[in-house]
């Protein structure tokens, strides 16, 4: 079943599936800003298009609420491209393909774009009633969240005239968000020098894959393989043992996503094949015990491939497996502060090759800027022992949590009314863009809700419909609470 224009909140799912026919990765929600842009001057609401692709879409209030402070409801545009190896899918070009599976809308072999689309549904949808009780209403609508937050960056002061933001890209219903990591992306990387293959030794690739990845911040707690980190250890260790010539390195395709698949390829002489298949069935096997419960579908697949003349010299073999073996990865430490919340964290999200270079992207995140700095510090030295450069770039700041929000003490209190129980106030790893918005609008309240969303970054990524529908009754109520203007 996939007909999601039958799910209720029916103004919400309307959206939704119409949204999944436009194609909007990061950097490509032309189309799509195009399509709003001109639904929105057709129901003659205002449209502000900003330079850097941020649209920003006008609603007077409602009669009777002239006076309610102004709100912003603020999602981003863009979605994360992750696909299984086996779709062929263009994220430019291809619509999702949502289905329905029980409680659950999910998509064909592609992640779905429940992230952040169903807050951007719900926000067009509230634009779109004749019949929702609202203030004087802003709906904010970023570009580029998921690569580099350049909407947010871009955002510039005196636009927006509300005084209460409610940014709808958290993943879990029931809990209100009131904090958010900061980040830095990190690239790391190696000259690449190469030499002619010893004679008469054979070619292989050696995929790893089956892993379930994820979002760097939200699911960097798990445990979860990552792909990159995994293949290289297995080269670290078994190279200097085989006699492995590394010819090629890639694995991952986004710096903020968990890498579900990494692969290799290398010469090894004739008399190391069997000992080489021996050693990929034990790593698998082992694996398979390590990750048993966290990521118990690795797989390890051998090919052997045409024989390649040319591979890494020896010292630069030797550099880079080093760094991918040394490189640090996950949780780096708690929260004392927020219980069950990870501080900092470091994702080893992409290594790819040129000719000339090798490329490895991290992104680092951190709920206080010396957590950042710290993990900043170690791949600055890490670089240094490796002969490798490093540079850091798109630093943003985190959210500091203000316990005494009055927005926050709204949602929660209108949370408490309809569901009869208390909400979780919560501080998130992941990057909202609601600290960068702090800059140009230091003074404006901002919280922020959300469905419950299952495994986003990935392919696997789901979102509870019964939720969707507890996220909508919420943020209506709390529309209809926001106070006077004094």
């Amino acid at each position: 079943m996939s007909d999601l224009s039958q799910l209720a909140p029916q103004p919400l799912w309307q959206w939704f599936e119409k949204i999944c026919s436009f194609p909007r990765p990061s950097g490509h929600e032309a189309a799509l800003s195009q399509f709003i842009q001109n639904w929105a001057r057709d129901k003659q609401l205002e449209v502000i298009e900003e330079k850097v692709g941020n649209l920003i879409i006008r609603k007077p209030a409602t009669p009777g609420m002239e006076n309610r402070k102004p709100v912003v409801l603020q999602a981003h545009m863009d979605m994360v491209p992750q696909k299984n190896a086996d779709k062929v899918h263009d994220f430019t070009k291809d619509p999702i393909e949502p289905w329905i599976d029980g409680d659950w809308v999910k998509a064909r072999g592609t992640t779905l774009g429940a992230d952040n689309g169903i807050g951007m549904c719900s926000a067009l949808a509230i634009l779109q009633s004749d019949d929702i009780a609202h203030g004087p209403l802003e709906v904010l609508l970023t570009v580029d969240e998921e690569s580099g937050m350049t909407g947010a960056f871009g955002l510039q002061a005196g636009v927006l005239r509300g005084q209460i933001l409610i940014n709808t890209d958290s993943e879990q219903e029931g809990e209100i968000y009131m904090g958010c990591a900061g980040g830095v992306d990190a690239a790391l990387t190696l000259p690449l020098s190469h030499q002619p293959a010893s004679k008469d030794s054979h070619s292989f690739r050696l995929m790893l894959a089956g892993l379930k990845g994820g979002h760097s911040g939200v699911n960097i707690h798990l445990g979860r393989g990552n792909a990159n980190k995994l293949l290289a250890r297995f080269l670290f260790e078994q190279s200097a043992t085989l006699g492995l010539q590394l010819i090629d390195f890639q694995g991952g395709t986004l710096r903020n996503a968990i890498p579900r698949e990494a692969d290799a390829s290398f010469n090894v002489a004739a008399s190391q094949i069997a000992a080489l298949q021996q050693a990929v069935s034990e790593y698998q096997a082992l694996l398979r015990s390590e990750l048993a419960i966290a990521d118990a579908d690795v797989k390890l697949t051998l090919t052997e491939i045409p024989a390649a003349n040319e591979v890494m010299t020896a010292a630069t073999q030797h550099q880079l497996l080093a760094l991918l073996n040394a490189c640090p990865n996950g949780v780096i430490r708690m929260s004392d502060e927020v219980e069950g919340v990870t501080e900092t964290s470091l994702n080893l999200g992409v290594v790819s090759m040129t000719e000339q270079q090798i490329t490895v992207l991290c992104l680092v995140r951190s709920l206080i800027d010396s957590g950042r700095d710290y993990v900043c510090g170690q791949l600055s030295a890490l670089a240094s022992l490796a002969g490798a450069e490093v540079k850091f770039s798109g630093a943003y700041p985190g959210w500091k949590p203000d316990n005494n929000s009055p927005v926050m003490a709204i949602v929660r209190d209108t949370y408490q009314a309809i569901y009869h129980k208390e909400p979780v106030i919560m501080v998130i790893h992941a990057g909202l863009e609601c600290g960068l918005f702090k800059k140009p609008y230091p003074e404006m309240d901002m919280v922020s809700i959300g469905p419950t969303i299952r495994f986003p970054h990935s392919p696997d990524e789901m979102v509870n419909i019964t939720t969707v529908g507890q996220y909508w009754q919420l943020l209506l109520a709390v529309l209809q609470r926001i106070p006077e203007n004094v």
